[in-house]
């Protein structure tokens, strides 16, 4: 359950785009609107560590936490409520992922699909073992020593009943490998075409802190082999590091849609991979009419080239129309080849072949000879690029977004919110480091034409997905500044085009003098600080209890609550007034009735300690509940923090323990490292009272 905070919802900013003159759609305006043309309203401020969002036909929008939850937001009575929760396996970077919708939802079926970790039997943490983490795989040993960390994420759908997630209707789809237990690139993306062919973006599963940010090609016979992305995004056999494309069948099954990769049957390949050779294609689209895929695929971390391993880290946005090898882990880009290096002997041999790339890793168990190395569309490293300046400076974390299919239909309405005719047809891209949106402009050979800022004044903060809905509107799901938690500026947020000089929705906040107690509890909420941009006169309508009914048309109503629960009292605010009425927003508060929020604290480390990677640190949590404590609720993840934001390395459970702070071989070409501590308790009260949750991070400097 999500931790009882205050709430405001909707945030406006105005300001000016800078257009690219002369590249409007045809027929549409040949400039960009300004950005004072453009509002971002707050669906849900308390999203949980957001991982990924799906609008639905009908305008509701699901969205995914890594802990398992999915939560609805829904656009009429403007509550968000819980639609399911998962059990999921959280060790570095899994959980629940990615969220699509069946393109026959709502008329041949409510199919939603998922891609979660399940927790199988692997291993964790023992609590009472505090200086051993069972939950952590060996770097190095035998293959006994990785055996139990064999693992796999699962794709599977399930139908939606009302406002609910039904479990029991799971139908697998299918399951991707992954080696559990050591850090990263497990995320996966889901997206749909036209002709009903479904796009599952993977990662490489392979850890990339021992390779001084160059490819991980560590081949030893004593190492782990998630040290070797050889055996995944180069591995024509295995679903890894590529971009898969299948057509679901009536009873989960699937079949395989012409012109993939490889045909079907093919001695040493898996007849599902489209495109293969990707690091990390965390988040995709696909444009449904032609099957185009536009995808991201992040970077390593080197900041500069070095002739005996190979080029700086590049990152990529690419549109893939046709089977693919992009080259990873051997070549960057079709003319970055990365070197072969032993990291047995250190010894830099010869550039890889990129025009004819050859998998000669015990770990292969696919074909040696690869295809030939496809160039991306764009491609950037951490200083500005000389192709593509306009993308700035930074981190790199390359986002696929969607491209804006423009509907007349949907600009009709009494308070429409849909995006121009003048962005038709252009792909967004989006950067999860630098924090903003990007048009592609496309000529008609398909190649980059221009790139042009998109509402470059509006805040998307670590944008995570974004996806136009049905009513033309862009929603975003907002990361926020932090690490592997609920961040304060975690969102999911819609950006609507209200025009210039248009009304404005209104900017509801709420507050209330008690969040948490014993029934019955008397709270006396607040609307104190809502606003109108326009000044237009406010209709006010409070659901105490979330059941869609409303309870109270006060500005500042009381409330008592008789019975235990977790309830989402919510504000919902109306405009009465200007060109297009009936605008609303929606803010809310949670009310914990039965029960106290735990109070976690780290007893140490403490922020600012200083250590060097590769000690194991020793943690003392203190936590403080109205119930007897169980230390083995308590969990504790060692985060390696880059700038602002971090790679989860290890987790502990226990209320004490030692965790080993990673050596990050090359990781930060600014040696901007943290070293992040990160515990969250979860109490549990008992049948009938919400379970609550509080976490508490400190954050350790490199000696030196």
């Amino acid at each position: 359950m999500r931790k009882a905070v205050v709430m405001a919802v909707g945030a406006l900013v105005a300001s000016t785009l800078v257009a690219a003159p002369g590249l409007a759609a045809s027929g549409a305006p040949d400039a960009a609107p300004p950005d004072s043309a453009f509002q971002k309203v707050t669906l849900n401020d308390t999203p949980g560590e957001p991982m990924d969002l799906v609008v639905l036909p009908d305008g509701r929008v699901l969205h995914t936490t890594r802990a398992g939850e999915v939560w609805l937001h829904d656009p009429d009575t403007r509550l968000n409520t819980l639609a399911a929760e998962l059990d999921v396996y959280e060790h570095d970077e899994e959980g629940l992922q990615s969220i699509a919708v069946d393109p026959g939802f709502g008329t041949t079926n409510n199919w939603i699909y998922l891609y979660y970790s399940p927790p199988l039997d692997t291993p964790l943490d023992d609590p009472d073992t505090p200086t051993l983490n069972e939950g952590d795989a060996l770097f190095d040993g035998v293959p006994a020593d990785w055996e139990p960390f064999e693992g796999h994420i699962t794709l599977a759908r399930f139908e939606l009943t009302g406002d609910q997630i039904d479990l029991s209707t799971e139908q697998h789809i299918m399951d991707v490998p992954v080696d559990r237990g050591i850090c990263c690139h497990v995320g996966g993306d889901i997206a749909f075409d036209d002709a009903g062919n479904l796009y599952l973006g993977t990662g490489d599963d392979t850890n990339p802190f021992e390779s001084d940010g160059f490819a991980p090609i560590d081949e030893r016979s004593t190492r782990n082999p998630a040290f070797d992305a050889q055996r995944t995004s180069a591995n024509t056999n295995d679903l890894r590091g590529k971009i898969l494309r299948i057509t679901v069948q009536d009873d989960g099954s699937y079949t395989i849609p012409d012109g993939n990769l490889f045909e079907p049957g093919t001695a040493g390949t898996q007849p599902e991979i489209y495109a293969m050779g990707l690091r990390n294609p965390f988040r995709l689209e696909v444009q449904p009419e032609t099957g185009d895929v536009y995808v991201g695929d992040y970077s390593p971390d080197a900041g500069a080239d070095d002739p005996a391993r190979g080029p700086a880290g590049q990152g990529k946005w690419t549109v893939v129309r046709e089977p693919a090898n992009y080259g990873w882990p051997y070549c960057a880009t079709a003319d970055k080849p990365y070197v072969d290096y032993d990291f047995g002997t250190g010894a830099s041999g010869a550039p890889f072949d990129c025009a004819a790339p050859v998998n000669e890793s015990p770990h292969n168990t696919g074909l040696t000879e690869l295809p030939p190395v496809t160039q991306p569309d764009i491609w950037y490293g951490y200083g500005a690029s000389a192709e593509f300046p306009e993308l700035g400076t930074g981190g790199i974390g390359p986002m696929g977004g969607p491209a804006y299919d423009f509907d007349r239909n949907a600009t009709r309405g009494r308070a429409p919110i849909a995006w121009p005719e003048y962005y038709d047809g252009i792909p967004l891209a989006y950067e999860w480091t630098r924090d903003w949106i990007k048009g592609i402009h496309l000529d008609d050979d398909g190649g980059v034409e221009a790139i042009e800022s998109i509402v470059p004044s509006i805040v998307t903060d670590n944008p995570m997905d974004m996806e136009f809905g049905p009513d033309g509107a862009l929603y975003v799901l907002e990361y926020g500044d932090g690490f592997f938690a609920e961040n304060p500026d975690a969102q999911l947020s819609r950006i609507d085009y209200i025009g210039v000089g248009g009304n404005h929705t209104p900017t509801p906040v709420v507050a209330a003098d008690v969040t948490e107690g014993l029934a019955p509890l008397a709270v006396q909420f607040s609307s104190d600080g809502t606003a109108d941009a326009d000044g237009d006169r406010l209709r006010y309508e409070w659901d105490f209890d979330g059941d869609g009914k409303v309870d109270s048309r006060q500005k500042n109503p009381s409330f008592t609550y008789e019975e235990n629960g977790l309830y989402h009292a919510t504000l919902k605010v109306t405009d009465l007034g200007g060109k297009h009425r009936n605008k609303s927003a929606s803010a809310e508060v949670d009310v914990i009735v039965g029960n106290l929020t735990p109070q976690v604290e780290f007893v140490t480390p403490q922020s600012g300690d200083t250590f060097s990677f590769g000690d194991q640190v020793a943690y003392e949590v203190q936590v403080t509940d109205d119930q007897p404590v169980d230390c083995s609720r308590v969990r504790v993840t060692y985060i390696l923090g880059h700038d602002t934001h971090g790679h989860p390395q290890t987790t502990a459970l226990g209320c004490s323990g030692t965790l080993l702070t990673t050596l990050p071989g090359g990781h930060d070409p600014g040696d901007n490292l943290t070293g992040v501590f990160n515990v969250t308790y979860t109490d549990d009260p008992g049948e009938g009272v919400p379970a609550l949750t509080d976490s508490a991070e400190v954050v350790l400097v490199p000696a030196g």
